[in-house]
């Protein structure tokens, strides 16, 4: 059917009609967009004074284009326009504290929102987008004491926000010392209301150990009178984290968890998993796991352990303790409290020396530890101090466990009897390590038929033994000998038997670990 000339002239009319229409609607609007920046500025400069009890510095904010189809242009019947903000150079400072840097500070902010939030009662930002933000947060009590007006609540609610590229930070007491700071590589924030939590979800990137972690959770209702008790719960995973970074250990750690409470103080509870945990001195791998609960202060980033249960290789063992900062240091000191109820010889022998364990057998051991935070190595500054109680235990080294068999014949008076062989040993302590000097204050190690009781200092930087005490043997002195030294001894046999032993002697323990020699002491 073809068309008249008439009915296309109408067409075409209308076409070009239409045309006119759109492009002076967006004109129009171009320029009503413009005549309301100074009422967008002024509505933001509000809404953030009363959201954040802050002074608002806004650099520069700008409406672009708006963004409306030709139907929302005839339709909307006046209504306000879709348009998109550009802003930059915000900074708020709470309560207009100019002695610290600003609570929020901004690079970049972009915002599409409608015209009409500006004159209606319930004002909706649809999407928020943020670069380069940085929050900081004053310690507890330099927070000025603002009562929460509800009346003053701007009342905006923002649907969606993406924030890139931002650091939260807990500013200390002393200005001289360094704060406590988060990186947050992405941040995404869904249904942000001024009354209500928030959902997010972020990447935040720590230095050590270097890696992501992985969060999603909620966030808020904001708290504008102490921002330290805003609400924070989620849930985190962290892998492939090196722990190399750190002097003395190495292996990749893994952990989940969860974690709640507030800016301020965050409980976290989770479990981390590292297949190849090592000393770097001894290098010998083995698998560590934990169960842990800890109580995270922000204001100060002091750490308490609530306890961690934790398994090395086939080791069971608990820690209890903190990591706080101290006035008089300018890093944190580590006091621990380790349980270990069974411990596995050869899984601690391997983590902490080169080559093979020279000994099996139980342990149990309760120990304190602490490390101030010298400027030194860890085996320089690490104390201890605790008891132990080793039973089972067999000298893998045959040479060793030749010694001690002879010992436990001689001591049963039977030097030669072969069958008393591989016998085990136990061995207690009470111990005090500091300076990279030992001391045991009491050693008593048993076999069948003897008993040695020492005391005294293992210098392990200098690799120096130095102990003195005395052994006890169940036979006579006689009794130890064979041939004619057994009846050549006889006569001396009452000389040396007493204290309860059939003999007792004073003996030292000098040289080294590596070599000890034993010997009478006078």
């Amino acid at each position: 059917m073809k068309m008249s000339k008439r009915t296309k002239y109408i067409l075409a009319g209308a076409a070009v009609f239409i045309m006119l229409v759109v492009a002076g609607a967006f004109f129009a609007a171009s320029v009503i967009a413009k005549q309301f920046e100074p009422a967008l500025r002024a509505q933001a400069i509000k809404y953030m004074q009363e959201r954040f009890h802050s002074e608002v510095e806004i650099g520069a904010l700008h409406i672009n284009r708006p963004r409306m189809s030709t139907i929302q242009i005839l339709l909307r019947r006046g209504r306000g326009a879709i348009v998109a903000v550009e802003g930059q150079g915000i900074t708020m400072r709470f309560g207009g504290d100019r002695g610290r840097p600003p609570m929020f500070a901004i690079k970049k902010l972009f915002f599409t929102v409608d015209l009409e939030v500006l004159v209606a009662p319930t004002k909706s930002v649809n999407f928020v987008s943020i670069d380069g933000m940085e929050i900081n947060i004053p310690p507890k009590d330099e927070r000025p004491k603002i009562e929460s007006d509800q009346k003053s609540n701007a009342g905006i609610a923002f649907q969606n926000v993406q924030i890139r590229d931002a650091v939260l930070t807990l500013l200390p007491k002393d200005f001289g010392k360094p704060p406590l700071r988060f990186h947050i590589a992405r941040l995404h924030l869904e249904s942000v209301g001024s009354d209500s939590a928030s959902r997010y979800d972020a990447d935040l990137t720590i230095p050590k150990p270097p890696g992501t972690i992985k969060s999603s959770g909620t966030f808020g209702p904001w708290n504008a009178s102490t921002p330290g008790d805003t609400p924070l719960k989620g849930d985190y995973t962290f892998d492939n984290a090196d722990l190399g970074i750190f002097n003395g250990i190495a292996g990749t750690l893994s952990s989940k968890g969860t974690f709640g409470g507030a800016l301020d103080t965050v409980n976290v509870r989770g479990t981390a998993y590292v297949p190849n945990f090592r000393l770097k001195m001894a290098r010998n791998p083995l698998p560590l796991s934990t169960t842990f609960e800890t109580l995270v202060d922000g204001s100060n980033g002091n750490t308490v352990l609530q306890p961690v249960r934790a398994t090395l290789g086939h080791t069971n063992f608990t820690t209890a303790g903190a990591v706080i900062k101290n006035d008089q240091y300018s890093k944190r000191s580590i006091t621990l409290q380790v349980k270990m109820p069974n411990g596995d010889m050869h899984d601690l022998l391997l983590l902490a020396m080169k080559g093979p364990p020279f000994m099996q057998g139980m342990i149990n051991m309760q120990s304190s530890i602490d490390i101030p935070p010298l400027n030194s190595t860890v085996k320089q500054k690490l104390v201890l101090d605790g008891t132990f109680d080793l039973h089972d235990a067999k000298f893998l080294k045959s040479a060793i466990q030749d010694q001690i068999d002879q010992l436990s014949r001689r001591g049963q008076g039977q030097p030669k009897n072969e069958q008393i062989d591989q016998v085990i040993s136990n061995m207690q302590g009470s111990f005090h390590l500091e300076d990279q000097v030992m001391t045991f204050r009491s050693l008593a190690f048993e076999v069948p038929g003897a008993d040695v009781s020492v005391a005294g200092n293992y210098d392990m930087a200098a690799d120096i033994l130095d102990f003195h005490g005395a052994l006890k043997l169940n036979a006579k002195l006689s009794e130890t000998m064979t041939g004619w030294k057994r009846w050549v001894l006889k006569p001396a046999d009452p000389f040396f038997a007493k204290n309860g032993a059939g003999t007792f002697v004073k003996i030292k323990i000098d040289g080294t670990a590596h070599q000890p020699k034993f010997g009478l002491d006078h």
